[in-house]
């Protein structure tokens, strides 16, 4: 499938989705879904990596048996990732998207550096949503913001399509909010609707953000833009979750990590808490 030039979506060529087997019996992902028909509403090329986490035993050689119950899951996870490889691209073809897959098994710096500089070869990846902080999904996801230079797509359980006519753009004025709404142009050209969110209130923010100012931007490339200023409920977050539900929203695009991650880790922060909770697919740059 191709767009004609003139179509927003048109920008987006290559598209990467990552999904990682690490054997925890979890249900299967809404990336892969939402990837392919993104690709196919784009003509877009997509790439599908299936990794496989290898285990390795620390301090070097174990027991013999234990040597060998690490070898025979790694087997499984091999197997596992190649059948998602194998089932993506029979759902690519039937889609008629244009599809490489690839099911590397690496142990964990490995995968996280392979994906990363993947990514940079990607007009944007998109990964599966994961609630835990401490969990290898949450460093691919930093990994990708920090290392590659690209954006992302962070898609929560239930979104398996990609259809995203009503966008919220966070807006703080920061350099890492004005990188996430200029990557994902592409999507605000396309939408049927667009609202610039500024939520003030809160200590650390400014009281003047000034979304109306970047609205003309917006509206010069073309986007279909509103202006919403907020006052904080509960903290940034919640009152981006809450307004997106309102404005009946597709994605929310947002710079990721305003404050250093060291920071939000142990204090918390806009970034943190959407990732573990969000209702909406959520588009991040930084």
């Amino acid at each position: 499938m191709s767009l004609p030039s003139s179509s927003p979506l048109a920008a987006l060529r290559d598209i990467l989705v990552a999904v990682t087997e690490e054997g925890r019996g979890d249900e299967p992902g809404t990336a892969l879904g939402y990837g392919l028909t993104l690709a196919a509403a784009a003509g877009a090329h997509l790439t599908v990596q299936s990794a496989a986490r290898r285990l390795t035993m620390v301090g070097g050689a174990g027991l013999g048996f234990v040597d060998g119950l690490v070898a025979d899951e790694n087997r499984r996870l091999r197997v596992l990732a190649q059948a998602v490889a194998e089932r993506a691209a029979g759902d690519a073809t039937r889609a008629g998207v244009t599809c490489t897959t690839e099911a590397p098994a690496l142990a964990y710096p490995d995968l996280i550096a392979r994906l990363t500089a993947r990514a940079r070869l990607a007009d944007l990846t998109i990964l599966d949503a994961e609630a835990r902080e401490v969990d290898l999904d949450r460093d691919l996801i930093d990994g990708l913001l920090f290392g590659s230079g690209r954006p992302l797509i962070v898609v929560p359980a239930g979104c398996s399509a990609w259809p995203a006519g009503r966008i919220v753009v966070a807006w703080d004025g920061s350099a890492q909010a004005a990188r996430a709404a200029n990557d994902a142009l592409p999507f605000l050209r396309a939408a049927e609707a667009v609202e610039i969110v500024s939520v003030v209130g809160e200590k650390d923010l400014s009281a003047a953000v000034a979304g109306a100012e970047f609205a003309p931007h917006l509206a010069r490339h073309g986007v279909t833009v509103s202006v919403n200023v907020l006052p904080v409920v509960d903290d940034v977050a919640e009152t981006l979750r809450t307004q997106a539900g309102l404005f009946r929203a597709d994605m929310l695009v947002i710079g990721a990590y305003r404050h250093a991650r060291l920071k939000e880790w142990f204090f918390g922060g806009v970034t943190q808490s959407l990732l573990a909770r969000s209702p909406l697919p959520l588009f991040l740059a930084h």
